[in-house]
Order: C-alpha cells, then structure tokens, then sequence
C-alpha cells in the first residue's frame, strides 16, 4: 500500500477506507513479533487519570466504577436507572472498551441522591468504588489521561525477546504515530458514516450520530498520518507545519522557520499535527497545507459531510509520546505492558508498532 501515491490514484471510494484503517503502516517497519490480545478481561486493565480533585460538596455525584464486559453507555443507563434520573444527567469523560477491566468516572445530577442508592448496579461485572460530590458535571474529554496494564499471550517469532526490547527501546525514545485505534471505527462505522452523509439514514440517535461522525473525521486523520509515516514525516516538520505543545491542547504555525523547531521535535516537546475535519480553513500553510488538501479532497463526501453538519476545523498531534512505559516477560511466553497515555489516545496505537497481535472475539 503506497500511501504516499494515494492522492494520484482517483479509483479510491469512501467505503475503501474500512479496508484501509487495517492496514496502517508502521513507523518503525514491518513486525516480526506475533501474540494474542485480550484472551482475559485481565489481560487489559484501563484506569483513568481525572488530574484533578472534587470539592466533595454540590449537586453533582461522582462515582468511580469498576467495570468488566460492559461499554460505558451501557453502565451510565444503569446508573440512570439506579438514580432515578434521565440518562441526559448522567455524564462521562470518554468511552472505555467493553473487553477488559476498566475503572472510570461518571457524574450523576440529583442533589438529593444518596450513594447507597446505587447499590443495586452492583454485581460481578459493576462495582462502585469510590463516591463524591462535586459542583459541575464530568465533561467530555475532561480526564488528563488513562493509565494501561496490558498482558500479551502466546509470543512467536525469532528471537522475540531482543525484537521486541529494540522496539520497546525505539518507542520509548520517539513515540508512535497517534492513530485512531480500530475500536473507533465499530461495527461498519464507516460504511454507515458514508449512508449518513448521503442521506441514506433514517432517524438515529444522538449518540450513534456522534459515533458515525466520529469514525469518518478519524479515518481521515488516520490516512493523512498514514501517509506522513509511510514518507518518514510524521515525527519531522514539513514547510508550514501547525505544531503541538506536548501535554497539552496548545498549537501554534512555525510561521519564521525557527530551527530550534528541530530540536523541540527530537526532545518530543512537540509534535507535528494533522486535521481533524471540519468548517473552517486548514491552519497550516505550503508544503504541509498542499498535502493535507490534496489527499482529504479524494473524500469530498466525508469533508462535506463533516462540515454540513457542524464539526469545526480541530488539530491532533500525529505523534505520541508513551510515558511510563514498563515491561516485563514472563515464563508462559507472554509480555506485561504498563504505560500512561493522555486522553484520546489509543493503547493499540502502541501495539501497532510493537507486534502483530490477535483479539479475543
């Protein structure tokens, strides 16, 4: 797959790109590593990372909860439920897998509600671990970041221990490309997004609406990435490049050509960034500005789409830095994986990079 000739090739239709987020290329080339995935709920463990502390009064109740094999909508209508409110008062930071052990937040609107009253959520896939008041509600994306254990079965290939110690080394030192991870895509979201956008869809709601927009803008951030990695750019500046702040939302356009733009990019205090699609003109400008043009006009029902329906123009670095990064091989051929990750961010984005892997269906 040769990303970088993708603007040239004029055969390419919207539902091809469900064929393309499975065949992402690698920063780092080709794995030689094999493993399986998520073959126990333990075998993934999320715990998000607020970054912050509740006042402990107001009329918002904030519940930690442990979760296994339930996605996040799934527990916010039983809290709902629980509480005796609409599902509209209940809200959450960001989505968590349904595969796994997965520990999050949630805000719950009722002055009057009391924690014992939601009890009755409780059983071997829920439990309530931690209660407190707050003034404001859980926004969107609000978390500074999620925190990941990760236990990879069954390794194969030669000699996998050194293979995988030089690519631990190699992600350690540069990050990886900030792909939208496969779990941002569904079941045929993107198909679904292209439906939607040719007005082909019916009434849904507003949640699955928010999903499907959602596929479509990161499966076009995911091709301009794509094609930055596969031309070795995606960690370097082009002419015109809008940088991000590492740790924070902060960009800004390298607009006098700073060579101090370089060592910035080595120490992984910045990093390139890419469109997340929307209304709104692009930010950067030559180089950097004729490429993202040139490869989004060859989905100009997506481009359209997405600004027909309200999205703005938003920036997301192309790289991501891996903090806290710790490994460790044990006895049955298998690899434990620690590492933090800010919010938005995807831990298979890491695995792409590391090995080639299966999941547990």
């Amino acid at each position: 797959m040769q990303w970088c000739c993708l603007a040239a090739n004029l055969q390419i239709h919207p539902a091809d790109l469900s064929n393309l987020m499975h065949n992402l290329p690698r920063a780092y080339g080709q794995v030689a590593v094999q493993g399986l995935f998520k073959q126990r709920p333990e075998d993934f463990r999320v715990t998000e990372q607020l970054g912050f502390t509740c006042s402990g009064e107001g009329e918002h109740l904030w519940v930690r909860i442990q979760k296994i094999a339930l996605n996040t909508v799934e527990v916010a209508d039983r809290l709902a439920r629980a509480a005796g409110v609409s599902n509209r008062e209940v809200s959450y930071s960001g989505l968590k897998d349904r595969q796994g052990v997965c520990s999050q937040w949630f805000s719950i609107h009722n002055a009057a509600l009391r924690p014992e009253q939601l009890r009755i959520c409780e059983n071997d896939n829920l439990r309530i671990m931690e209660v407190v008041r707050n003034g404001r509600k859980l926004r969107r994306g609000a978390h500074k970041g999620n925190s990941f254990y990760i236990r990879i079965r069954q390794l194969s290939g030669s000699e996998y221990r050194q293979n995988l110690l030089n690519r631990l080394m190699l992600i350690q030192q540069g990050g990886v490309p900030n792909y939208f991870g496969e779990q941002r895509f569904g079941y045929d979201n993107l198909n679904k997004a292209t439906a939607l956008f040719e007005g082909k869809v019916g009434r849904i709601s507003r949640h699955q609406r928010g999903l499907l927009l959602s596929s479509a803008r990161s499966a076009l951030f995911n091709v301009l990435l794509a094609n930055r990695v596969e031309t070795g750019t995606w960690n370097s500046r082009l002419s015109g490049d809008v940088f991000n702040l590492e740790g924070t939302a902060s960009v800004f356009a390298d607009e006098q050509n700073d060579p101090k733009i370089d060592d910035r990019l080595a120490e992984l205090d910045i990093h390139p960034t890419g469109p997340m699609w929307g209304a709104g003109e692009l930010k950067t400008q030559g180089e950097a500005k004729a490429l993202e043009e040139d490869l989004l006009a060859h989905w100009p029902i997506y481009c359209q789409g997405l600004q027909r329906l309200g999205l703005k123009q938003e920036r997301r670095s192309l790289r991501l830095a891996v903090k806290s990064l710790h490994y460790c091989f044990c006895a049955d051929d298998s690899l434990e994986l620690s590492f933090n990750l800010p919010t938005g961010t995807y831990a298979t984005a890491v695995l792409h990079e590391l090995l080639g892997y299966q999941t547990q269906k």
